[in-house]
């Protein structure tokens, strides 16, 4: 393994090695780790509030804020529950869409905030691509478009996937990406964007300029009527807001569908979609986790554990700006401190309850090392449980063997040597790391849904692998020996298949199918 270390976000240090591609993991097709869809949707809250820099229960005052509004309105039953939903929801497509903001903004994560805190000078960078409704209309595309299938892999209603996928539209038609307008646009838009506001425009300027700017919304963000009702309305809802705990905040939001069960993959998918080269990582984590813990002699339920924390360990990683992930050099100390935190908003993800607390508490181990050099606790050996051993080793036993910004996937001996040196060190259990070597690639589970007629051919899929990992169709054609024009047919032929327009839409799909 010839070249230098060199330190990354992942927490160990690796060698520059010549490019290899990760051998194709098997995928099986069985039942996912079942979890309530109230819980998931929860999980996805959290992960998009990060992402648009917002306080972490945002998205649960933005929905006890809906639900209030859609009251005074005398939505029906359909509509009082999409809109609830869809403020849970409404952010579940923005690590879709975070590689183009990075690309517009530099943060994706800062620069959010400001647009939805509507500061001053927030669309400043916008200006040379031709204003915000001309360089945010495609990634708003594609926010609709992965938002409105996270709905539909759910089983939610219609109407929560209708509002969803036209959540930017504006009563005056200057809304993205569509330009709809009035009754063209489904209430249930209006509301959550008028819950948002309140919550957003009173949290960060009072109550007093929040009325102010929600008032110059009228017939433009939002119909008058609506503006109207929160300025005689909102100093109320806003009291009865700040008396309400976590609990009853469950009691009130949760809706029928919401109590049914999904599967916990999802988590895994949303989660890698911030990172185009992160697409499939979190499922591989987990499959190796629990064939590792298999070869241990782990029971199933240690298994299973395991296999939903390897799904989940991630979640922290909405906090961070893209640019962060793609530093190719040293990171700045500034820039560690973000990653530093990824565990730690992993752990505070499952303090919002249900059947993901105690698997999210695992899932915060993930960075730790037994010698006490890992992040964010710093714990040492004594610490460590067995799973906690387990997961540490398996997110860079798979971190290893793929491709990074910073250098490329590491040829199996390679990887091996490293890991085994690294628990030589004293980082990993040395127990662990002979098991994960040992287990071999371990089967994605490609979670059972309704039957789907959707068939690709063995070039699409190529294509589509390739897509999902963020290649342009240029590189395509180059690595698989085809012509531009080839690649791009392969790709309208996906989309078509598929029934989606954006990569990132068609990479979740896929990846919901088992075609990745």
């Amino acid at each position: 393994m010839a070249g230098a270390y060199s330190p990354h976000p992942e927490g160990v240090f690796f060698k520059h090695a010549n490019k290899e591609a990760v051998p194709q993991v098997q995928t099986i097709q069985q039942d996912g780790f079942a979890i309530r869809v109230f819980d998931a949707v929860k999980a996805l809250a959290f992960i998009g509030d990060l992402s648009m820099g917002q306080p972490t229960d945002h998205s649960l005052r933005t929905a006890w804020l809906a639900a209030r509004i859609a009251q005074a309105l005398g939505l029906d039953e359909t509509a009082r529950v999409a809109v609830v939903e869809a403020s849970l929801l409404r952010w579940s497509g923005c690590t879709a869409n975070a590689p183009g903001f990075a690309d517009v903004l530099g943060d994706d994560v800062a620069g959010r905030e400001a647009m939805l805190a509507q500061r001053p000078d927030w669309a400043e960078p916008l200006e040379p691509l031709g204003g915000a409704g001309v360089a945010l209309a495609p990634l708003a595309r594609i926010h609709c478009e992965v938002s409105s299938e996270v709905a539909r892999i759910m089983g939610l209603g219609p109407a929560t996937e209708t509002a969803l996928r036209h959540i930017f539209e504006t009563w005056d038609g200057h809304g993205i990406p569509d330009r709809l307008a009035g009754a063209a646009v489904p209430d249930t838009v209006f509301v959550v964007a008028l819950a948002g506001d309140v919550e957003i425009f009173s949290r960060v300027y009072g109550l007093g300029q929040a009325l102010k700017l929600i008032a110059q919304r009228a017939d433009a963000r939002y119909p008058a009527r609506l503006a109207a009702l929160a300025v005689a309305e909102a100093p109320h809802w806003l009291a009865g807001l700040e008396g309400v705990d976590a609990p009853p905040f469950d009691a009130e939001l949760m809706t029928p569908q919401m109590g049914k069960t999904t599967s916990a993959e999802l988590i895994a998918d949303i989660i890698d979609l911030k990172l185009p080269w992160m697409t499939g990582f979190s499922r591989t984590v987990a499959a190796a986790a629990a064939a590792c813990g298999a070869r241990l002699g782990l029971d199933a339920q240690a298994e299973e554990r395991l296999y939903c924390a390897g799904l989940i360990h991630g979640i922290g990683r909405a906090a961070v700006p893209n640019a962060v992930w793609n530093t190719r050099g040293r990171l700045p100390a500034a820039a560690w401190e973000k990653v530093r935190l990824v565990p730690y908003w992993t752990s505070r993800a499952g303090k919002q309850g249900g059947a993901l607390a105690p698997i999210a508490e695992l899932a915060s181990w993930a960075y730790e090392r037994l010698d006490g050099s890992g992040y964010f606790r710093g714990a040492g050996r004594e610490a460590f449980a067995q799973e906690a051993r387990i997961l540490a080793a398996s997110v860079a036993w798979v971190a290893l063997r793929s491709a990074r910004p910073w250098r490329e996937a590491l040829p199996l001996a390679d990887a091996q040597a490293l890991l085994l040196e690294q628990a030589q060190r004293g980082r990993f259990d040395g127990e662990v790391v002979h098991a994960l070597i040992e287990s071999g690639p371990a089967p994605h589970r490609a979670v059972r849904t309704r039957p789907s007629a959707v068939r690709i051919s063995a070039r699409e899929a190529d294509v589509l692998r390739a897509i999902s990992l963020g290649a342009s169709n240029k590189t395509i054609a180059r690595e698989l020996g085809l012509s531009p024009s080839t690649v791009r047919t392969h790709v309208e032929s996906v989309f078509r298949k598929l029934d989606c327009s954006s990569r990132a839409a068609a990479t979740l799909k896929a990846s919901t199918l088992g075609l990745l």
